[in-house]
């Protein structure tokens, strides 16, 4: 497993230039995030299948889709269907998540969970060793732009700790308020794997962007 990855945030891209923002960013990262809100389980509603499937015919980037919705069950398979990599769910809206993981690792993707900031860190360190990905949200689900939670960094120490203990090779993911002055800090709590949005898709050069993120961590 590479050190880290980045993962820019489509929430952050100009909508009306998708293709010019993800080409802007492909020679930089591997991954590209895509964040399905529902307005159900988040208070807001972004995308979902058909961007994804339009997306996925233009980039070899590998899609690492994020469902912040109810019901994720439900849709597994259409989002698996569209492109998606890496199926990520939040375990607040599974009733069996080891079952949805083993949903997801059956149609060839790679499975994330995910946690909210305010549930119990411990609710999520079972599946250290069953899925690819382990997602610690450091702001509330369902709007980009927030400021990074500082009480996370204790919730990424303890998730980092379970996976090594698990002799787990997972990404421990993070998401929300990722830039220059937070990235360093995140990694040496343990993260793996960062979500950024505005700090890319929000700056002028977005690859440039990129460039500079990593080499916070790298300096």
């Amino acid at each position: 497993m590479a050190d880290f990855e980045l993962a820019p945030s489509l929430l952050a891209a100009d909508f009306g230039y998708l293709m010019r923002d993800i080409n802007a960013v492909e020679g930089s990262v591997k991954y590209l995030h895509f964040d399905v809100m529902d307005g159900h389980y988040v208070d807001n509603i972004s995308f979902g299948l058909p961007v994804i499937q339009s997306i996925r015919k233009y980039t070899d980037l590998k899609f690492y889709t994020h469902l912040m919705i109810t019901n994720p069950e439900k849709y597994i398979k259409a989002f698996a269907d569209a492109g998606s990599d890496i199926i990520t769910f939040h375990v607040e809206c599974a009733d069996d998540p080891t079952a949805l993981i083993d949903e997801i690792h059956s149609y060839g993707c790679e499975a994330g969970v995910a946690i909210h900031p305010d549930t119990p860190i411990d609710v999520i360190l079972p599946f250290a060793d069953k899925c690819e990905l382990l997602l610690v949200m450091t702001v509330r689900p369902g709007f980009g732009g927030q400021d990074f939670m500082p009480e996370s960094l204790s919730r990424i120490k303890t998730v980092r700790k379970a996976i090594d203990e698990a002799g787990s090779s997972a990404w421990l993911s993070v998401d929300g308020g990722i830039n220059k002055d937070t990235i360093k800090t995140v990694y040496d709590a343990g993260a793996s794997m960062f979500v950024t949005g505005s700090a890319v898709f929000g700056a002028e050069d977005p690859a440039k962007a990129c460039c500079e993120l990593s080499s916070c961590i790298t300096a």
